[in-house]
């Protein structure tokens, strides 16, 4: 009786967390495709008629191929890169935190976890400006870095339920640490690189504050910069917003719904010590 009891409140906290979820993505739908006259009505009603003349106007008005293209090519490789430099750094103090050295390094990239962004955006803006990272390139960067802190805690995490055993054998048959890492390690680390790389994804797809302070030219603006500035101009047409705002979107629903399975995967064994 009392599992039942249990069983039947995860359901409806389930359900309600679903329709939580759903019900803005409804509205974000419906609006996109209702006309100015139809906003008039009752929000909830389906549109009359489904048009993409919202979609058309939203991509004209926004250049929306032009924030799309600069989003993928920014997440494209900070996800290359954050996974094979991330993996690198976790591996290596991974198998040494037996040495002060090397566990003041895990302890310090801990400790930038609990640093909010804001504290360190103006002199952020005002180095990167000086280096002339002021781009796209510096972005990618930057997000590198960023990243490592958190990374560097989930790779350390399932690295050490890797056997040692298994690199000792590598070394007995010639490898050097390098080989052992690409050859033995790092396949090993696919559930985990697949999770990183996920979340690495969605974060930098989805960032706003960042390229907000940093990139200056409006022609690398990505697709969370365009609907800042869609909004801004066009604050009245929320057709128009929506539409922009699901063609954004949509990408990234793609991604999760293909990758969720490794994301849940992965976070948990990264969790086991």
């Amino acid at each position: 009786m009392t599992r039942k009891k249990t069983n039947w409140i995860i359901t409806v906290l389930l359900m309600l967390g679903s329709l939580f979820i759903l019900f803005p993505i409804y509205l974000a739908i419906t609006i996109a495709f209702k006309t100015p006259p139809e906003m008039a009505g009752n929000l909830l009603v389906l549109p009359k008629s489904w048009s993409f003349d919202n979609f058309k106007q939203a991509i004209e008005m926004t250049n929306f191929f032009n924030a799309f293209k600069n989003s993928f090519f920014i997440t494209f490789f900070v996800v290359i890169f954050t996974v094979l430099t991330n993996s690198l750094v976790a591996y290596a103090i991974a198998r040494n935190l037996h040495k002060k050295f090397y566990k003041t390094l895990y302890f310090y990239f801990l400790s930038a976890m609990f640093i909010p962004f804001p504290i360190i955006m103006l002199p952020l803006v005002k180095q990167t400006s000086a280096w002339g990272m002021d781009n796209l390139v510096g972005l990618i960067v930057l997000y590198v870095v960023f990243n490592l802190s958190f990374n560097v805690f989930i790779y350390i995490g399932y690295i050490k339920s890797i056997p040692v055993e298994l690199e000792e054998a590598a070394i007995m048959d010639g490898a050097s640490t390098w080989g052992v890492f690409w050859k033995v390690i790092f396949p090993l680390l696919a559930p985990m690189n697949a999770t990183v790389a996920i979340i690495t994804c969605l974060g930098a797809w989805n960032d706003f504050m960042l390229p907000l302070v940093l990139l200056s030219d409006q022609g690398m603006a990505t697709l969370p910069l365009v609907q800042y500035i869609f909004q801004s101009q066009f604050s009245t047409d929320y057709n128009l917003a929506f539409a922009s705002y699901l063609m954004a979107l949509a990408p990234m629903i793609l991604v999760y719904v293909f990758a969720q399975k490794w994301i849940i995967s992965g976070v948990m064994r990264g969790s086991i010590k």
